[in-house]
């Protein structure tokens, strides 16, 4: 987040800010935050929420395709990802979900969930009934508008992947995602993550990225040349994050970071 939106936010939300930022759904509230501007009355809404906790294992369904959901989950910490499956049984992972992020905002208004959603990693979540949301919401037009921004971002980090896919050669298609995740963990964070293990695996990268794993590790491996990444233990963390950056052209426009600044 900008040194100018982090200012606009906090002269809006007052000193009550701190106590609600701790609580539980901290990150949460956070994530909201960095979008739309919220009142404190409205946080403390939030925190006040009833909600269970739920823990899930790697792989683990939290929603399939076809089903009604009655609950909105919202990550804690662990990150998590939704699936389409073709007939053939060929996956493409069509959204990656980190702290923070609700999870099913949009069967709010949709009845019948159009995709399944899995564990990335462990997941802690926070789970919310619907039906409490939908009250929480109604009578607070700030919260109403968070949800609806949190929503079209999300519709526009799927149109930047659709670009990524179809347009973009592998070394800055791959590049481009990670700039992005990178972005997206520091936005939450607020404040600079130079150590950064992608949570991904290779086989993972190619059903996201429309590769096979194959090239993922061939262009994994020009990325570490270049410095931009690094393997640890097998694992991937980025490296030059302004290597990867020139590498993907990587713009961050999409993802409007800065649409609490509006008023």
């Amino acid at each position: 987040m900008s040194q100018d939106v982090e200012q606009h936010s906090t002269h809006w939300v007052g000193d009550g800010q701190s106590s609600v930022l701790e609580g539980r759904l901290g990150i949460f509230v956070r994530k909201l935050l960095s979008h739309s501007r919220l009142s404190t009355d409205d946080q403390a809404a939030i925190a006040a929420l009833p909600f269970s906790l739920r823990s899930m294992e790697p792989n683990a369904y939290i929603l399939s395709e076809g089903e009604r959901a009655s609950i909105c989950p919202v990550i804690l910490s662990g990150f998590a990802y939704r699936q389409k499956t073709s007939a053939e049984g060929g996956r493409q992972i069509v959204a990656l979900k980190i702290p923070g992020d609700p999870l099913d905002f949009q069967s709010l208004y949709l009845q019948c969930a159009d995709h399944d959603l899995q564990a990335l990693t462990r997941v802690e979540l926070a789970i919310f009934s619907l039906k409490d949301l939908e009250k929480l919401v109604a009578p607070r037009p700030a919260l109403a508008r968070a949800v609806l921004i949190d929503i079209l971002i999300e519709a526009s980090i799927g149109r930047e992947w659709l670009l990524n896919i179809g347009r973009r050669n592998a070394l800055s298609r791959l590049a481009h995602l990670l700039c992005e995740l990178h972005c997206r963990v520091e936005q939450i964070a607020k404040k600079r993550i130079e150590a950064f293990e992608v949570p991904l695996t290779q086989e993972q990268l190619a059903d996201l990225l429309g590769l096979t794993p194959v090239h993922i590790n061939r262009t994994i491996k020009t990325l570490e040349e270049t410095g931009a990444v690094q393997r640890v233990n097998r694992r991937m963390q980025l490296g030059d994050v302004r290597t990867l950056r020139k590498i993907a052209e990587f713009s961050d426009i999409y993802l409007h970071q800065n649409e609490a600044s509006k008023g």
